[in-house]
């Protein structure tokens, strides 16, 4: 499948230039700027974080020697700013390219020497938030475009979008991509680098991601604090109802969603995948996150791992209120406990409902007759991949191949890309290769954060390779 006339040789010395002379500069200005979603920023606008962030991709963007290149920055009122961007090519078949440039924030237990808007590089590793998740897609997608026509193949008309509320759950996006529908056009192949790798070694392609709905349970039983030797054993822990409540909805004991709102079956080829993967990565599947010493996994087998990850539902605790920090805490029975809830979806199941569902459980007949609200805050449709078109499957092995030396591996991911199921209604017949640099360790939302560089580069050329299959596909 792949064009014989691509000079990969050439493309992948170009690129490591590249990367090492321009992109990686580029990307420790990046990490620098914390350019938190609006979400963790309602102040965005005029803290001006996110403006500097646009105009260093736009600069640079607009530095780029490709012939017809179109760079904007569009704006709508009220909004977050997207980057747009359009190449011509030799047919008019349309390939988008997306990623963006917001910032989950700081987040806690960062090494001494590291820290969320410190670019630190370590050998391929470059530590900092946003690299990874992903500051690089703007750099690698327009350096893949420019290095098709450099090294002698040719590519279909591509449109870059970079967005900025994507960790917020892309609340602006829809917005923008009406606005834009006409200039778009129609897609026949989406490329997406914000999404994660099994490992290093080879060409991962995202075959799934999970939706999610996240918000706030509040349990208030007095009006003001009091004394805990006073009161304890006649006013109920305000902790111990929420505690009660969340047992409604999540197993103690295994953590397994109870609730058959959040569930969704599970298609036997993304069984089979999950099967292969885990076969590729063996304890590696659970072995990469950081466990104290003598800690074990949920899961009761590799591929169980990735299953559970990528397909059922789960329950995260990311935040609280009404705690105070153990050295201001008194003897105080407190009147409130509040906690941020954020629930992983299976790609198939609609948030919505699971929403609604959620909120009807947690509210109803509330012990002691205390006060008690579920309150979503956002909500993120997953996403599951159409069947592999031949042509892709081919282009992704040998891409894999080529730039990795290994074959390439499928996988879902347990996080969600909003933009995947948007585009997944708009462009029913579109192919998709959802890849990206998140492996072992890369820890992306949490301390730590790192890009690994030469996977980076590595998919530059591949999707390179792939845009030149694409553009031949028919041929």
């Amino acid at each position: 499948m792949a064009d014989l006339c691509l000079d990969k040789r050439g493309l992948r010395d170009w690129v490591e230039n590249l990367w090492e002379e321009e992109i990686v500069p580029e990307l420790i200005e990046y990490i620098a700027i914390p350019n938190k979603s609006p979400l963790f920023d309602p102040d965005w606008a005029a803290n001006g974080h996110m403006e500097r962030a646009v105009s260093q991709i736009e600069a640079w963007c607009k530095s780029r020697p490709i012939e017809g290149l179109v760079v904007e920055v569009i704006r709508l009122e009220g909004r977050t700013p997207l980057i747009y961007m359009e190449v011509p090519g030799r047919s008019d078949d349309t390939v988008l390219l997306y990623g963006h440039l917001d910032k989950q924030p700081e987040m806690v237990g960062w090494r001494e020497d590291l820290g969320p808007w410190k670019p630190v590089r370590e050998g391929e590793k470059l530590y900092g938030r946003g690299g990874a998740d992903d500051g690089y897609s703007a750099f690698a997608s327009l350096a893949a475009i420019e290095g098709v026509k450099r090294f002698g193949g040719e590519h279909a008309r591509c449109v870059v979008i970079i967005e900025g509320c994507e960790e917020s759950g892309s609340f602006d996006l829809p917005y923008y991509i009406e606005h834009l529908q006409e200039r778009i056009g129609d897609v026949s192949l989406v490329v997406c680098l914000d999404s994660g790798c099994g490992d290093y070694e080879r060409l991962w392609s995202t075959t799934s991601l999970r939706g999610m709905v996240a918000g706030d349970l509040r349990v208030d039983i007095l009006r003001e604090g009091v004394h805990s030797g006073d009161a304890s054993g006649v006013v109920p822990s305000s902790f111990r109802i929420l505690r009660h409540l969340l047992s409604r909805i999540e197993d103690p004991a295994t953590g397994e969603i109870t609730l058959p709102e959040l569930h969704a079956s599970i298609p036997a080829p993304r069984v089979d995948q999950a099967t292969q993967a885990a076969s590729v990565l063996k304890t590696d599947t659970y072995a990469q996150f950081p466990f104290v010493e003598g800690a074990s996994t949920m899961a009761a087998s590799p591929a169980e791992a990735v299953i559970n990850r990528t397909w059922r539902p789960t329950l995260s605790v990311t935040g609280a209120s009404g705690l105070p920090a153990l050295t201001d805490a008194g003897n105080v029975l407190r009147p409130h406990s509040a906690v941020k809830l954020s629930f992983r979806l299976p790609p198939s199941t609609a948030w919505e409902p699971a929403a609604k569902a959620l909120k009807d459980a947690l509210e109803a007949d509330p012990p002691y007759g205390a006060k008690v609200s579920f309150t979503a805050e956002k909500g993120a449709k997953g996403w599951d991949a159409p069947p592999l078109a031949d042509w892709l499957a081919d282009s992704v092995e040998y891409a894999s191949t080529t730039y990795f030396e290994n074959s390439a591996a499928y996988m879902g991911e347990g996080g969600t890309i909003p933009f995947m199921g948007m585009l997944g209604d708009r462009f029913p017949k579109a192919q998709f290769l959802i890849t990206g640099v998140l492996g072992p360790q890369s820890n992306a939302h949490g301390p730590n954060e790192f890009l690994h560089l030469t996977t980076g580069k590595r998919i530059t050329c591949c999707v390179a390779q792939v845009l030149v299959d694409h553009v031949t596909r028919t041929a």
